[in-house]
This record gives C-alpha cells, sequence and structure tokens, in this order.
C-alpha cells in the first residue's frame, strides 16, 4: 500500500487509488449547473435583450446626439447591431458578475458547508480540486459570455430583422462578417475577464464567506475603472485591465483595429496569471478545518 501526502499528513492510499482520476470534471461540472446561483445568472442574461428591445420600444428608436452616431444609435438597424448593443452595454458591468461568481463562489461555498475539509480527506489531492474547480468555472464564464450575443442575435433578428452590420464610423458589415466579428469581441471579452476571474479564484481560497470572495473581485473591479477615469494617471492607466475593456470595438469596425485588444488581453492575462499561482500556492499550504 502506497503513502501519499494531503496537506501535511500522510494518507495510506487504497489499493487502484489514482489522484489523477479524484474530482472528475464532469461530476464537478453537473455539480455547478445544479445551483441555483447558476440558473438564477444565466436566467437574467438570457433576460437582459428582451428588457433592452421592450426600452427602445418604450423610448423610441434611439438617435444620435447632432451629428455624432454611436453603437448604441444602431441598436435597432439589424440583428447583429443588437447584439453588438447588447455586449457593449454589459461589457463594462454585467459580465463582471457572473466571472466574479461562478469563481468567487467556488472554493469559498465548500469552505462555508464545510465539506471541503471532507473533500481533501476523500483524498482529493488540493492541487487537483483547484484544477478541476478552475477549468469548470472557466467553461461556465465562457458559457456567460457566449449565452448573452446569441439570445440578443435571435431575439434583435426577431424585431428587426436579419442583416447586415451598420458600422457608427460608416459603411457596413454583411452578416457573415459580423457574425465573425461578433465571435472575435466575445472571445476578447473572456480573455479581458480572466483579471476578475484570478481574483476572485484567490480570493475564494482566502475566505470561507463566498459574499467575500465575489464582492471583493467586483469591488477591486470598479475600483479599476474609477482610476481608470482620472486622466491624470496618464500612460499609467495603460496597465490597468479596465483600460481596455472596450477595445472589442476596435473589431467591428471596417477596417479592424487589434493593438487595443492585444494589449487588453496582455495585461489581463499576466495579472490572471499572478492570481492564480497565489491561488494555487497559498491553498497548498492552507490550514483547511472547514
Amino acid at each position: 500500500m502506497s503513502t501519499l501526502t494531503q496537506g501535511t499528513e500522510p494518507v495510506d492510499a487504497a489499493p487502484g487509488y489514482r489522484p489523477g482520476r479524484t474530482l472528475p470534471l464532469r461530476v464537478e461540472l453537473v455539480r455547478q449547473l445544479r445551483r441555483r446561483r447558476t440558473a438564477v445568472m444565466y436566467g437574467l442574461l438570457a433576460v437582459l435583450p428582451f428588457v433592452l428591445v421592450a426600452a427602445f420600444a418604450i423610448g423610441g428608436e434611439p438617435g444620435g446626439r447632432g451629428s455624432r452616431v454611436t453603437l448604441m444609435d444602431t441598436a435597432t438597424a439589424s440583428g447583429p447591431n443588437f447584439a453588438a448593443v447588447s455586449l457593449f452595454v454589459s461589457a463594462g458591468f454585467l459580465l463582471v458578475i457572473p466571472v466574479a461568481l461562478f469563481f468567487g463562489d467556488t472554493v469559498a461555498a465548500e469552505a462555508g458547508w464545510s465539506s471541503l475539509r471532507y473533500l481533501l480527506a476523500a483524498p482529493v489531492p488540493r492541487a487537483r480540486l483547484l484544477w478541476s474547480k478552475l477549468v469548470v468555472s472557466l467553461g461556465l464564464s465562457l458559457a456567460a459570455m457566449v449565452l448573452l450575443p446569441l439570445v440578443a442575435l435571435a431575439v434583435g433578428t426577431a424585431a428587426y430583422g436579419w442583416g447586415p452590420l451598420h458600422v457608427p464610423t460608416g459603411g457596413t458589415l454583411d452578416a457573415g462578417a459580423a457574425g465573425a466579428r461578433l465571435a472575435v469581441a466575445v472571445a476578447y471579452l473572456f480573455a479581458s475577464q480572466l483579471v476578475t476571474a484570478g481574483l476572485a479564484f484567490w480570493l475564494s481560497t482566502k475566505t470561507d464567506a463566498p459574499l467575500g470572495a465575489v464582492g471583493g473581485a467586483v469591488g477591486l473591479t470598479i475600483v479599476g475603472n474609477v482610476l481608470d477615469a482620472v486622466t491624470a494617471l496618464g500612460h499609467w492607466r495603460d496597465f490597468l485591465p479596465a483600460h481596455w475593456q472596450f477595445a472589442w470595438v476596435d473589431a467591428v469596425q471596417p477596417r479592424p483595429e487589434w493593438s487595443g485588444m492585444i494589449q487588453g488581453t496582455a495585461v489581463s492575462v499576466t495579472y490572471a496569471l499572478v492570481f492564480f499561482a497565489l491561488a494555487f500556492r497559498g491553498f497548498a499550504r492552507k490550514d483547511v478545518v472547514s
């Protein structure tokens, strides 16, 4: 019989025990999908496009201010335009919530339920437990990012018809090109939210209160937005993930500009890797008592 080390205490492994087969991804995925907060979050994202359609129906079609036309002003031009506007109104804050929730709640909730120590006593290696929860949280967050524009595209097409994406600066993108550009925008939004994911995941390993981890990640994201509004910081704002949160808009131009998205992705991924590393390092040494 072999001997494993679980935390700081030696654990005798049963015959046939394989650390890599503990807590399979499908098991963790099913556990997370069955939670009410997952259904509620997806439901809220799916309802948003209907709320926007109702708002336009009540308030009338959006119009530009004088000769200036923005992306919001083209919301009712076609289904693809409505999908782009739905991303625009939700990118700054709404899409932060599901990411912070799925990552901030995952480990802290287990600790809050006093089930974390039983998982580790199974024994599930600590790195394996975090890895399973990290991968599932990434999948759930990506699904949330994809759900919103898909529902918005369907709702917008039903309400305003299928057609090209009208660019505020002039010109149009045919439906095929618009779909590809929106896919790039969603991919960038997902990458830009990795910093929130990493921060929430790290906080989740430091506390037994899920709301503390989720709220901390959302709060620091808001602080980043506030700091980005301080123009006196100059080029220091380039190091803030919030500074690049709307760089995806450059993808839905007749001639897309990629430099902003490249810089934004680099900043977000760098911060995220640091936070993920801190989470794994800290959790490996943590005295789990709950």
